[in-house]
């Protein structure tokens, strides 16, 4: 697969992640702090999508790894949210499972090319 094949899939799968982030936050608890940890992980799940599609089409290799490096980050951020929704059994385990292994790949994704950047 080709660097401009990748980059395609990898947006539709940050894509699909974020829509299922919205799904899992919008069945959270309607408590005060149901509704913080709802927000925090919409903002950080659908975030990672738009940052790197915001990368590819970047003005250069500076704005390019900023948006990678964003990217990791919100996958990071949204990776710890799922685990405290998962240990506040907060969601069927299943799916908060499901859904931190994908966090936990899209996170190793980013991390990978954001290394690569720094040669």
């Amino acid at each position: 697969m080709d660097n401009k094949e990748f980059a395609k899939q990898l947006e539709k799968r940050t894509k699909t992640f974020a829509i299922d982030i919205i799904k899992l936050s919008s069945s959270l608890p309607f408590t005060p702090e149901g509704k913080v940890i709802r927000n925090q992980i919409t903002k950080s799940g659908t975030s990672i999508g738009a940052n790197y599609r915001e990368a590819n089409r970047a003005r250069g290799k500076a704005d390019f790894t900023n948006k990678i490096k964003i990217s990791e980050s919100e996958a990071s951020e949204t990776a710890f949210w799922l685990e405290i929704i998962d240990e506040l059994n907060w969601s069927e385990k299943q799916k908060v499972q499901s859904i931190l292994s994908e966090a936990n790949e899209i996170l190793a994704l980013f991390t990978s090319v954001a290394t690569k950047l720094k040669l």
